[in-house]
Formats: structure tokens, C-alpha cells, sequence
């Protein structure tokens, strides 16, 4: 999702040439592949988007794999970068490495200040280790390596997988097949009282083409929309978008997660960027994307 967010926007530079790899072409938990694959290519700058990601269900059953696949990821590329003489990288973390009961809203600077949320612990303590390479890496050989942290992200390329997926493409599958059923009731896990915050993958794109004109970036920084709303708000929104006109019960024996996740931006709001999808907008573009992979047979998950 994240990956093709950024060529899109990309592809919009005429000065940049993009060279892309899919998964099937290289693996980059394979050290070897992704060493060779930078000595060769010799790229000015790179961006670390791929990642093994998923939501509580998948982080709390595979922390195993989302520890070591998400480390490797990292640590391969930023060195395999930095042996090839790339001087500009940008690696893309997440807003779960901060700590579970994080002042809110988190910024930058609580990083490493508390405990993690035990349910992806495993994979925030992987992005927390890249965030701290490019930041080492960038002190010690003077190379523009830096972080940003988006908060959740959604939008076009979804994973729609019915339990390992985040909880918008998760809710988005879940009730359209609701109401394409016919369905009176839908199940929800937790309360529905934690609070999130959700922004479009393609304004983190055209965050991280920002970032990169920054001739002196910070070493990690958020990247949110700086507004938070319930599960239960964002469960009525997909709703609405996709038609669905039943009831929605609330299984509170499943975990809530962290009770509420909201970036502090005040430090890229006033680099000079903000965030123009809005929540509502954003939820029915993806809908409509939803439908349209759906009907090509391009659908995760």
C-alpha cells in the first residue's frame, strides 16, 4: 500500500527515476540480495517502506516473525545503503513504538520513556532499532539518514485480510460483506472506546516527498493528522460508506489495544506541512478502491 502510494506521487517528479523492486524480485530479509542489489543500483536516496505489518490479532500471534522480518528489513537496507555510498534515506516506522501510556498526544521526544503495548511490542521494537541505526548511522558517517513515524495508515493497496488486517480495511471487508449478505448484525472486537488516528496513505507519500527536500530533516518525526476519533466513531463511518444499515454489537472480551494513539505534529506543522484527507473523505475513496480491486481480482488478502 505504502509502496505504491510513493510511486504514485513520485512518478509526479520529473527529475526522479524510480528503480523498483517487487517482493518477488527481492527479498529484502535476504542480506546477500540486498546488498547486491544496492551495490549495483548505487541509488542517491532511498525510502524503507516495506515492512511485515498487520493488526492486534496478527501482532499478537506471529511476534516471532514481526520481530526478526521487520529487523532484517531494517538493518539490511540502511547498511547495505550506506555500503553503497546512498546519502539520503528516509525509513518508515510507526507510531507504536511509543510507549503504551505515552502523554498524549506522543511526540517525538517520549520515545523510549515507558513500556510498550504488549500486543506489537515485537513489532515496534523492530522500527524502534531502524529509527536508532539511521540516527547512528547518520552521527557517525555524516549521511542524511532519518525517520518518520506515520500513524495509521490506509487507503489504496489495502490488506483486507479477514483477521490479519489492520481494523479500517479489516472494518471496510467486514461490512460490505455485512450488507451484501443482508446481514442484521455485525461483531466487533474490544469496547470500541479506544481512540485512533488515521491518516491516507497518500498524504504520508506526499509527506515523505516533503521530508526529503529538507536540506537538514530531524532525525525521526511524526507524521499524523493531529486528530484522533472511538473505534466505535470510525466502525459508524465505514458503515455509512459502505451501505451497511444493521446493528454493530461489541465483543468486550477482545483486547482494545492502547487506549488511545495520537501523534503530536506541531514539529512538521511547522516544517510547513499538514494533511489534506479528511477521515470521511478518505474512507469513502477507499471504499471505492475497495470495490474496484475487488472487481479486478487485485485484492489483498
Amino acid at each position: 500500500m505504502v509502496g505504491s502510494a510513493l510511486v504514485r506521487r513520485f512518478r509526479r517528479e520529473p527529475e526522479v527515476t524510480l528503480l523498483l523492486r517487487s517482493l518477488d524480485e527481492l527479498d529484502l530479509t535476504n542480506q546477500a540480495a540486498v546488498a547486491a542489489f544496492f551495490a549495483a543500483e548505487r541509488p542517491e536516496a532511498a525510502i524503507i517502506a516495506a515492512a511485515k505489518v498487520g493488526g492486534i490479532y496478527a501482532n499478537n500471534t506471529y511476534p516471532a516473525e514481526f520481530l526478526y522480518d521487520n529487523l532484517a528489513i531494517a538493518t539490511n537496507a540502511i547498511h547495505a545503503a550506506w555500503r553503497a555510498g546512498t546519502r539520503r534515506l528516509l525509513f518508515l516506522g510507526s507510531s507504536c513504538i511509543y510507549p503504551k501510556h505515552a502523554p498524549q498526544p506522543m511526540a517525538e521526544d517520549c520515545l523510549l520513556t515507558g513500556a510498550l503495548e504488549p500486543t506489537n511490542e515485537a513489532y515496534a521494537i523492530a522500527k524502534i532499532a531502524g529509527l536508532k541505526l539511521c540516527q547512528y548511522y547518520r552521527r557517525q558517517y555524516g549521511v542524511r539518514f532519518h525517520s518518520a513515524m506515520p500513524t495509521n495508515l490506509y487507503g489504496p493497496g489495502d490488506n483486507y485480510h479477514p483477521q490479519n488486517s489492520h481494523v479500517l480495511p479489516a472494518l471496510i471487508r467486514r461490512l460490505h460483506e455485512a450488507r451484501a449478505a443482508n446481514q442484521p448484525e455485525v461483531v466487533a472486537w474490544g469496547t470500541g472506546s479506544p481512540r485512533r488516528e488515521f491518516l491516507h496513505v497518500d498524504d504520508l507519500a506526499d509527506a515523505c516527498a516533503f521530508l526529503l527536500r529538507l536540506a537538514e530533516p530531524p532525525d525521526w518525526i511524526n507524521v499524523g493528522t493531529g486528530t484522533d476519533v472511538t473505534i466505535r466513531e470510525l466502525t459508524e463511518t465505514v458503515a455509512a460508506a459502505t451501505g451497511f444499515r444493521g446493528s454493530i454489537a461489541w465483543d468486550a472480551s477482545k483486547p482494545d489495544g492502547t487506549p488511545r494513539k495520537l501523534l503530536d505534529v506541531a514539529r512538521l506543522s511547522a516544517l510547513g506541512w499538514r494533511a489534506t484527507i479528511g477521515l470521511r473523505e478518505g474512507i469513502q475513496r477507499t471504499y471505492a478502491s475497495f470495490l474496484a480491486e475487488k472487481a479486478a481480482g487485485t485484492l489483498r488478502g
